[in-house]
């Protein structure tokens, strides 16, 4: 349940969903109702306050039902629900979104949030100020920017992004180097048959053609192999990403399109010299 005052949705551009938000009049009936709490005057007597209502509170509570009007109860206090918010997260970007019930804030430590078109952190001194002439007594910390307060709750996040980024272009590359070497290492071993074909009147074109093909069915089959077992593992990589798919398919079509690449490169250069050899010298190579 969250304490809130009657600019709150206008401020947080909250779209409100139906009914209407709060009203002045609603945070006086609330500072009434909690100088009777404290008096001798029992809190059953008391007409229910003004209530709001997420969506998804709705649907817990209230699925198929006009929730408007409806009362609940709350540490003895009777609420009447007077409008329906749209959903929202907060304090945690992570958790699916949650009831949320709001009431008017009275007495007690609240979070003002201000809207500005200039620099927001610049504004630091300028609320200070603002807040101490309303009251100098009440104390103000913990003045951060909405840029700031959503950094704070993904730096973990970003430091495991910026680590794995790092280690996968540093994988990619060893991957890259290590393929390139390997179907070089396999065409350069064909000299021989190369030789033979050349010599039998195979065209270099086909012989390329061969060859080329040869080391890209091996790449796609390798990287068909990679990709089945990286979405395998997805779901335990699922937990360390926001807003962004674990097997998301543009990363993995670009990391095969660069593979095939490279087997490419690597099938067509040592082919292209080995076709360049004297077929005498190319049968007479181990």
């Amino acid at each position: 349940m969250l304490a809130v005052s009657p600019d709150f949705l206008s401020t947080m551009h909250i779209p409100l969903r139906t009914g209407r938000a709060f009203t002045p009049a609603d945070i006086v009936q609330a500072v009434s109702a909690e100088q009777t709490a404290k008096g001798p005057e029992p809190t059953a007597k008391q007409a229910p306050l003004a209530m709001m209502v997420n969506e998804a509170f709705v649907r817990k509570y209230f699925a198929n039902q006009n929730p408007l009007g409806r009362q609940v109860t709350r540490s003895g206090r009777a609420l009447r629900i007077v409008g329906v918010v749209g959903d929202t997260k907060y304090g945690d970007l992570r958790t699916p979104v949650a009831p949320v019930a709001f009431i008017p804030a009275v007495n007690s430590g609240v979070s003002f949030e201000v809207r500005t078109g200039m620099d927001p952190a610049s504004l630091g001194s300028t609320v200070r100020k603002t807040a101490a002439r309303v009251d100098s007594a009440v104390p103000l910390f913990n003045i951060r920017t909405q840029t700031e307060q959503v950094d704070r709750l993904l730096a973990q996040e970003r430091m495991v992004a910026k680590l794995s980024a790092f280690f996968g272009v540093l994988a990619l590359a060893l991957a890259c180097i290590g393929l390139y070497g390997l179907l070089a290492y396999e065409v350069t071993r064909q000299t021989r048959e190369i030789g033979v074909r050349m010599a039998l009147g195979a065209q270099p074109r086909n012989v390329l053609r061969l060859v080329i093909g040869r080391g890209i069915v091996l790449a796609i089959v390798g990287a068909g192999v990679g990709t089945g077992a990286a979405l395998g593992v997805t779901r335990y990589l699922a937990s360390l990403l926001y807003g962004v798919h674990a097997d998301d398919p543009v990363t993995i079509i670009g990391v095969v399109m660069l593979l095939v690449l490279v087997a490419i490169l690597a099938s067509y250069l040592p082919a292209r010299r080995a076709t360049r050899v004297d077929p005498v010298v190319a049968l007479k190579y181990e």
